[in-house]
């Protein structure tokens, strides 16, 4: 095997290693701030759980609060693709936008969720419209409207605005249910004042 050859294969396993150990340490993170919350959540126990040093959680994250970004980042991406998956299955586009921020407002109730990405998460990252993992959901968000304002399902409003407000509207109602001690009741209210919100944009109200 040639030098370059044996360097390209170095560099893939490192690649690998380092992929690896990321997993591990976001794994060994998202249980102990699921269990005991981002700030109780000691460094030395959540490395040693994944088998790794805190070192390795220095370089592969800076600090302990670059660990919560990739967290966050992780459990907000899967939201996504949950909520987008209960979207694709409705008749229509737009009853599929509106499965997907329904979905999404539900998710306030999962106990995870609750306590790394809408508690912890905006306590310690900042506010949650900034993230990496929203940005992703606005572009998906605005590329479905463009689709139904063009098909006249939507008013011509601006599709970035609409997109905006309506993420904006289900993120918020998400950390309402997540912040309140009566999150079933907040959930009904929540869902219900997002729905009337949202049809707003319909040329024609259902």
């Amino acid at each position: 095997m040639s030098g370059k050859r044996r360097g390209a294969v170095a560099g893939k396993r490192r690649s690998e290693m380092m992929e690896e150990t990321r997993a591990k340490l976001i794994r060994s993170a998202r249980r102990a701030f699921s269990e005991k919350g981002y700030a109780a959540a000691s460094m030395d126990e959540l490395t040693a759980e994944a088998g790794l040093t805190r070192g390795a959680l220095y370089h592969n994250f800076g600090d302990k609060r670059g660990l919560l970004q990739a967290v966050v980042d992780q459990i907000d991406g899967e939201m996504a693709a949950r909520a987008q998956a209960v979207g694709a299955r409705a008749e229509t586009e737009w009853d599929g936008l509106l499965a997907e921020g329904i979905a999404y407002i539900e998710m306030a109730l999962e106990p995870e969720v609750q306590r790394i990405v809408l508690l912890d998460g905006p306590a310690f990252l900042g506010d949650p419209s900034q993230w990496p993992s929203q940005s992703g959901c606005l572009q998906v968000t605005l590329r479905k409207l463009e689709g139904l304002i063009a098909g006249g399902t939507v008013k011509p409003v601006d599709a970035e605005a609409a997109a905006r407000l309506l993420n904006g509207a289900a993120l918020n109602a998400a950390l309402w249910v997540a912040a309140s001690d009566r999150p079933q009741e907040v959930l009904v209210k929540a869902i219900e004042a997002f729905r009337v919100l949202a049809e707003g944009l319909l040329v024609a109200p259902g």
